[in-house]
């Protein structure tokens, strides 16, 4: 068994020591609010967003980009489970931002083994056999941080399992200070146009 097996089950049990009473909580979300965000291991949204356990739904994957999958979940999120208010966060210095499609399917048909970024970006150092089956995919890289928050917020607002009355909120979190910085065309896109929230994000814009 590795050293990282051997830790997880360690911090598994002290985490059961002291579960206390939270296997009372409820399926839905207690806030009532979902975030869509990166897997980067540097982003911790239960400390940037005040999170305990019960509190949100938090779906993470490459980029924090509005994946159908993502949206999936967003979906059922609200449709099953209550959420009224999404956000939708990426980072600084994502690993998004250093490849592209071509790049990623390159490397994969080289080797299926870890590659290494150096100076002059990822190379393969790896044996083969890799697959071409990595060219087939849209890995959704990021080439500009601001207008991947736009697109995804976008996406969201526009898809037609969405209702207009959930509003969708576009942040950066940026990695050096842990701070959410707002991305105003974001907010215009995802304002709710309807229900409770229709005037919320307007007003706070103007003021």
């Amino acid at each position: 068994m590795s050293k990282v097996f051997q830790e997880v089950l360690r911090a598994n049990q002290t985490y059961v020591d002291a579960f206390g009473d939270k296997g009372k909580l409820a399926m839905p979300p207690a806030r009532r609010f979902a975030i869509l965000t990166c897997m980067d291991a540097r982003l911790d949204p239960a400390k940037f967003a005040g999170l305990a356990e019960g509190d949100a739904h938090v779906i993470r994957n490459a980029g924090g980009r509005a994946s159908d999958d993502a949206i999936r979940s967003l979906v059922i999120s609200y449709k099953l489970l209550g959420t009224r208010e999404w956000f939708v966060v990426h980072h600084t210095h994502c690993g998004m931002e250093t490849f592209t499609n071509d790049i990623m399917g390159d490397l994969l048909a080289s080797s299926l083994r870890t590659a290494s970024l150096g100076p002059d970006g990822w190379r393969d150092v790896g044996p083969g056999p890799g697959s071409p089956e990595g060219r087939k995919i849209d890995w959704l890289t990021i080439r500009d941080m601001k207008a991947s928050v736009v697109e995804d917020v976008t996406r969201i607002r526009n898809h037609p399992l969405v209702p207009k009355d959930i509003p969708i909120y576009g942040y950066i979190y940026e990695v050096v200070s842990g701070r959410l910085l707002e991305v105003p065309e974001a907010m215009v896109a995802g304002q709710a146009t309807e229900g409770e929230f229709a005037h919320k994000v307007e007003h706070r814009m103007a003021a």
